[in-house]
């Protein structure tokens, strides 16, 4: 077996003004071996596709990888240009492959594709030929329908958020290409679409009634006596797409009619419980939730249990929302990870350790972004910093953060880095010498993947919401391809499933 595998991640907020462009993913781009050797045995999707084909004896081509993460939209070049690279690389491999893995977001956005993904898979069948397998691993978070898959032979998404089932996802789509390539499956496919919209931070999985739902199809697979394999996708409600929210897709062996019945049911019961998974939990204005904390802190100490402040609508890791307001009130004991500022980083590097720097801080990325803070800062540390992922979320995944630097400001730590990341677990304190249980107040911008590391440290987890392009109230979004008078889910139009099998 000679198997290609690729790889064109980007989670887009489409509302965001700054587009990632081709140079933007180039600086993170792997090619042939180098992905083998970056992602080789790391719980990634692609680490996933290695273990599998390598356990197998299959030959890899490994094409290219470009992941950028949760940002804004793509630009038209970029999606354009590693469509071109996947497609002329199977081409060229010609006759002697057997298929292809493809590794896609499905929240991808860009001016000129109403739907990226649908537009990648289609060049890299036109370039691979109508009877070879095409099989692509999503992302959980995707937005997808039948035409998005239109040229797959399956497809798979992860089933956690917090996504640490990324490298597990990566073996289901590979499992199921290698039988398909022994004869042992005929993969057919289908998919259901409940029209709900739910916002990122309650698309937790552990959250109920989601996790009813996910635990539903859970039973369902294990019933089965033939091979079936179920993903429930929330979709991400901040890419404005007609095809935006959540989906249910089902993979079976040579049984399409059995697949859609699995896609309807869960489809129902997702609508039926749209308003409970809107909001399961209370969200707070910034003063609120300062005020809430502060009154616990007051009776109690937080003795290695600190409190969560979680600025979820913060797309781009710059909002200053949360620092602006602790500095006001001269909070300290406060820690603020990965805000992404590489001038900032820069200036406090070129200022050097244990001196004092003027910055103005954060708030760049956009007008939602929060005030833009004249800050007078103490470097604690300053330089370049790589590593790898030590959490449960993409373990062992590469983390290059560029010119980073921690900061003392009135009490409060903050650290600038010059990449976008997210502050998921531990490595944001360990990586500088820090403990997150040394602080009474951890500010994060995380939606879902901070609860693995943060659900058994924190005394509690608030969140809270700004008017960012992440927001809790998805009404304030001026979306114009969403349909909002069918998709909110306190709406009481009937539910159109958009249905459809594929052999």
């Amino acid at each position: 077996m000679r198997i290609a595998v690729a790889g064109f991640h980007i989670e887009s907020v489409s509302f965001l003004p700054v587009a990632s462009t081709l140079a933007d993913f180039e600086q993170v781009a792997l090619r042939g071996e180098a992905i083998l050797t970056a992602l080789r045995g790391t719980n990634t999707v692609i680490g996933g596709f290695i273990d599998v084909c390598e356990q197998s004896q299959a030959q890899i081509l490994p094409l290219v990888h470009a992941s950028l993460g949760a940002v804004g939209p793509a630009t038209d070049e970029a999606v354009a240009f590693y469509a071109r690279e996947i497609a002329d690389g199977v081409r060229t491999a010609g006759p002697a492959l057997d298929g292809v893995l493809l590794f896609l977001h499905g929240a991808c956005w860009a001016p000129s594709y109403p739907d990226p993904e649908r537009f990648i898979l289609a060049e890299v069948r036109a370039a691979l030929g109508p009877d070879k397998p095409l099989m692509v691993a999503l992302d959980y978070h995707g937005n997808l329908d039948a035409d998005t898959l239109e040229h797959t032979t399956a497809a798979f998404a992860y089933r956690k958020s917090p996504h640490t089932d990324t490298g597990e996802t990566g073996r289901r789509a590979a499992l199921c290409m290698v039988r398909t390539l022994r004869g042992e499956i005929a993969p057919t496919w289908a998919i259901a679409k409940p029209n709900v919209l739910v916002p990122s931070i309650f698309s937790a999985t552990a959250l109920h009634p989601l996790a009813d739902i996910i635990e539903e199809g859970h039973r369902i697979e294990e019933t089965r006596e033939s091979y079936t394999d179920i993903s429930v996708m929330a979709g991400f409600s901040f890419a404005d797409a007609h095809n935006t929210g959540f989906s249910v897709l089902c993979v079976t062996d040579a049984d399409p009619v059995g697949a859609q019945a699995i896609c309807d049911q869960l489809s129902a019961h997702i609508w039926a419980e749209r308003r409970a998974l809107y909001q399961p939990l209370p969200v707070y204005q910034v003063d609120a939730a300062i005020d809430l904390v502060l009154e616990q802190l007051r009776h109690a100490p937080a003795a290695g249990r600190p409190y969560v402040l979680l600025e979820h609508a913060d797309r781009m890791n710059d909002s200053t929302y949360l620092l602006a307001a602790l500095l006001a009130r001269g909070v300290q004991r406060v820690a603020v990870p990965y805000l992404w500022d590489s001038v900032a980083a820069r200036q406090a590097f070129e200022a050097g350790a244990g001196q004092s720097v003027r910055l103005r801080l954060g708030g760049h990325s956009s007008a939602k972004a929060g005030p833009t803070l004249d800050v007078t800062a103490r470097v604690l540390w300053a330089g370049h910093k790589q590593y790898r992922v030590s959490g449960a979320y993409m373990r062992g995944m590469p983390v290059d953060l560029g010119m980073s630097a921690v900061l003392d400001i009135e009490g409060i730590f903050v650290s600038v880095v010059s990449a976008f990341a997210f502050a998921v677990d531990g490595d944001a304190f360990t990586q500088f010498g820090l403990r997150p249980e040394d602080f009474d107040i951890i500010v994060l911008r995380s939606k879902t993947h901070f609860r693995a590391f943060y659900e058994p440290l924190a005394a509690d987890i608030l969140i809270v919401d700004t008017p960012d392009y992440g927001v809790a109230d998805l009404t304030q979004l001026p979306y114009r391809h969403v349909d909002t008078a069918r998709c909110f889910p306190f709406n009481d139009h009937p539910s159109t499933s958009n249905p459809s099998t594929a052999s």
